[in-house]
């Protein structure tokens, strides 16, 4: 099932308000709970966990910026009509 423009539109701001916020949250409590390892391997689990947080959620993000593709074409203004 494909999602709407507007349906991926609110779920990715769902994602970031209340997802991401709650991934870090469990992030920093999966390296706690290793007893604060080396500089180095903290740094490679941060950046991976970075990374695995997005993987399954690309559909949703991807074309979130571009211009609505159900809208149609835009109607020119009223200063672009006159000239």
């Amino acid at each position: 099932m494909a999602l709407s423009y507007k349906a991926r539109r609110r779920l990715s701001l769902l994602v970031l308000l209340i997802g991401l916020p709650a991934y870090v949250v469990v992030a920093v409590s999966l390296v706690n709970w290793i007893d604060r390892p080396s500089i180095l391997l903290e740094l490679a689990i941060y950046v991976g966990l970075g990374i695995a947080w997005i993987l399954p959620l690309r559909p949703i993000f991807l074309g979130v910026g571009q211009p609505d593709p159900e809208a149609g074409t835009p109607k020119p203004e009223a200063s672009e009509r006159q000239q």
